[in-house]
Parts: structure tokens; sequence; C-alpha cells
């Protein structure tokens, strides 16, 4: 493909075309919605014409993907279509002025048809009921929420190069729109790197004469990228939907259960890190972004934790490059809790203090997840939210430590984390076929009653869940939308799957 990393910025611009309007209400217009359309027809056709029809139509297919995670190819290829179609129409030499108007009046008006073959979305209708620009940004910001279980699965080498030879077209619009939707929150520009190192792989192997070793050798010297852009993909999906201070809890929260000696100053340090380099790099189209933050921040995590922790000081030692330091250490698991003391609720001094309230309620979180490390993040995200709507309700009232006096701790949640940590201990200490055994044990004391189809359904439900959600870096949304109703039937009653 070979697209160089300012395009999907243009494209960006292409995707949003100018909205239906009348020819009459159109020449109402002020002076700089006119300068804006010249310059937005300009840049459209500049980029396509330093691109060419090809490669143009790949990163439309790209683009439309990401943001249409919950699209069918169909559906990501006809607007793809379109688009360049528009463009193929208007920017060619001795194309009408008014061509680029037309046209996007015309897909625009074709998005807002019930029938139109476009990716669907939820909010488009009330988008449609927009005028002018208005109805413009709508549209353009509409996107489907990231994938957070991937769907494509690698062919073999022999599948690969038989749909590759049959039609070269399709087969690279069907990767593209495959490998996008699965990676929607992956840099831009590391997404296109990987898709067209990918496609070049498959264009050169399968011509090759000894395929299946040109493939493990291109895929062996690809498999740093391919790390790197499904990292980003979970970091920046996470990123996505937590924010960028719920991201520091998360990997406040992360760093703690993974090394709970570390002190909280340098945890706290580090998760802060994390999230300004999600910041920085998940909407940046500077090329190496992402690989020079990671490298930074997995200094950092080295310098402050190493003398804490055995496990990342092993694999700070590693000498084959900074990624495959932070990869070592991202995929260790859960450590075993400390003796931690006991420990106060907030004060109503500090949490009514805007110096100090983040402070006290990350000290507050720091000690359950070094005392809960295997409980699954959500709760304890619940535990720091519970905190601060108690702060909130409470600070703004005339007697603040009356009213703080006044709520009750959070019996429930404190329970959750305790059978949510038994749990997935039991899950991460046992083999997956032992812990389903436990489950079906548990079950049948806690319910005799039930019936063996009845057992064998919890079985399997609750053991789905624990191997999604039980381990560091689970699904944010899945996990957090179910770990607590689960961890709660799970755990019945007093028992939940004692650990020898």
């Amino acid at each position: 493909m070979g697209t160089s990393l300012k395009d999907g910025q243009m494209l960006s611009v292409v995707l949003c075309t100018t909205p239906p309007t009348s020819d009459v209400t159109y020449k109402r217009k002020n002076t700089k919605q006119s300068l804006r359309r010249d310059y937005m027809r300009d840049k459209i056709c500049q980029e396509f014409n330093h691109l060419g029809k090809d490669k143009f139509h790949s990163l439309a297919i790209i683009m439309n993907s990401r943001k249409y995670t919950n699209s069918t190819f169909e559906e990501v290829k006809s607007i793809a279509v379109e688009i360049v179609a528009l463009a193929e129409k208007c920017c060619v030499e001795g194309a009408d002025p008014e061509c680029y108007t037309t046209e996007s009046l015309a897909l625009s008006a074709k998005s807002c048809d019930p029938n139109n073959p476009f990716p669907k979305h939820p909010g488009t209708a009330a988008c449609c009921r927009e005028e002018g620009l208005e109805r413009k940004l709508c549209l353009a910001a509409l996107k489907h929420p990231p994938k957070e279980f991937h769907t494509y699965v690698e062919p073999s080498n022999e599948e690969l190069c038989g749909a590759f030879r049959k039609d070269p077209q399709d087969f690279a619009d069907r990767f593209l729109y495959e490998f996008s939707i699965d990676h929607s929150h992956t840099p831009l520009p590391l997404l296109i790197a990987s898709t067209t190192t990918y496609l070049s792989i498959v264009g050169t192997c399968c011509t090759h004469a000894q395929p299946t070793v040109c493939f493990l050798k291109e895929k062996l010297e690809r498999k740093s990228l391919m790390m790197l852009t499904d990292l980003s993909n979970k970091a920046c999906s996470r990123y996505s939907v937590f924010g960028k201070e719920k991201t520091k809890l998360s990997y406040f929260i992360t760093y703690t259960q993974k090394s709970p000696n570390a002190s909280v100053e340098d945890i706290l340090s580090l998760a802060e890190d994390a999230s300004e380099v999600l910041a920085k790099c998940c909407d940046s189209l500077e090329e190496d972004c992402v690989q020079k933050e990671v490298s930074n921040h997995t200094a950092k995590t080295c310098n402050k934790l190493s003398t804490q922790d055995k496990r990342i000081n092993n694999c700070c030692q590693d000498n084959s490059g900074s990624l495959q330091k932070y990869v070592c250490i991202y995929s260790l698991p859960w450590d075993k809790n400390t003796d931690s003391s006991n420990v106060a609720r907030p004060t109503p001094e500090c949490l009514c203090n805007v110096d100090c309230r983040q402070r006290e309620i990350y000290n507050y979180i720091h000690h359950f997840a070094q005392t809960f490390t295997y409980a699954p993040e959500a709760l304890l995200v619940a535990l720091y939210d519970d905190s601060l709507t108690v702060a909130n309700s409470c600070c703004g009232t005339e007697d603040p430590a009356a009213c703080f006096a006044g709520k009750k701790p959070p019996t429930k949640l404190f329970d959750l984390l305790s059978k949510g940590n038994e749990m997935c201990g039991a899950y991460t200490t046992h083999n997956f076929l032992d812990f389903k055994k436990r489950l079906r044990e548990h079950y049948h004391k806690a319910l005799p009653s039930a019936s063996e189809d009845t057992i064998s359904g919890l079985v399997e439900q609750r053991s789905t869940f624990a191997s999604t959600c039980c381990h560091l870096n689970a699904p944010p949304s899945y996990c957090g939308l179910k770990v607590q109703s689960e961890v709660a039937y799970t755990c019945t009653g007093d028992d939940c799957l004692a650990q020898d």
C-alpha cells in the first residue's frame, strides 16, 4: 500500500462529506463556510492525486473499518467505493468547479437514506435531522465502540496464497477490513505500517519458490511490529473507554497488583506516565510516537521497580530491546498479596481538600490492591468511584465531618473484593480443568436441589467469565459490566472455591 502517515489525516476529512442542503440554502452560507468547503475539496484532491486511486481506496477501507467496527465488509467496501468515485470524478484536471459540492451533497443524502448500503449506526437518524454544518459534524463524529474480542483468524499459508492468487485486490481489501476492525484503536501510523508490511509479505512469499520458508522468515521479522500493534490497540482501546484519569487509575491498580511491595509513590508516578503516553500517542500521526514513548516508559519502570520486584528486575535484564522488556513486564501475572495492615477510610479533611484528595484515595485503593492482588480491576475501580461519590456528596455540606460519619462503609464492595480475589486466585492457581471441577463441586454444595443441566450451565458460564476476566489487562467494558454480578453469584454464601 505504501501510504504516507499524513494520508490518514487527509482521508479523515474525506470521510466527513458535506451534508445535503437545498441549493438555495447552500448559497446563503457565509464566506467562512465556503472557504472551508474549498479547503476540503483542495485537500481531498491533493491527496487523491498524490496517492493514486489504489492507495486512496486502501486507506478508505482502513479508515471506515476503524470507524465502524460492527459493520460488514460489504458496507465498508460500499462507502469506500463511493468516496473514491467522488474523488476520481471531481479531482481530475478540467473537472467542473462545482463537482465536489454536487457529489458530496449526493453522497451525504445517500448516507441519510435508511436503505443505504453504508455502515449502520444508531445515531445516524438523529444526525440526519440536523441541517448544514451541524449535520456534517454529527455524522463525522459517529463511530462504533472498539472491539474487545478479536474476530480475525489468520488463514494458513496455503489458504492465504490461494485467496491472493484468485483475486489480489479482493484479498487485500478483506484483510484491511478484518485487521482494521480488530485494531481500530492502534495509532494510525502503526496500523498502516503493520498492514502494509503484511500485504508485502503475502505478495512476496506467495510468489516465492519456497513459500513456507519465506513466510517463516518474514513473519519472524514482523513479530516486534505485530506485538506493538496489538499492545497499542489494547492500551488505546482502554484509554478510549476510560479517559485519561480512569486510565491512570487502571495502570495504578495493575502495577500495584503486579508489584504489591512497590511504594505508592513509584506506582502512582508510573501510572501517570502511562496515561500521558496514551494521551500523546493514541491519536498521533507521528511515525515513531508509540515506539519512542514505550521505550521511555519501560526505562522508567525498570528504574523505579527493579530494586523492589525480582520479577520485574528479571524482565529488565533482557538485552533484546525495550519492547521485549515492556512485553515481559506487561505479561507478568498477579503477584501474591502482601501482609498489609488495616487502613482507615480517607479522612474528611483530606477528601475535601483538592490538594490531597487524589493522594488520599489512591493510598486507600493501593491498600486494597495490595491485599487483594487477584481481585478483578473493576471491583477496585468501583471502590474508587464510591470514595469519590461520598466525597462529592459530603464536601459541599455545612458539616462534612458529620456527613462522612453518617456514611456506612461499602461492606458489599469489601465482600465482593474478598470473594473476587478468592475466585480469581483459584482460577490463577489451578489449571482450567481443575478449576471447572472445583466450580462443579461448589455448585453441587451451594445448590443441592439444582439439576445437573443447571449445574453444567453455571459451570460453563462462570468458567468462561473467569477465563476472560480473571487476569490483568482484561477487557475493560465486558468485565466491568459483568464482574460484580458474576462474582456475587459465583460466590454464594460463605463458600467461594477456597484454595488448598
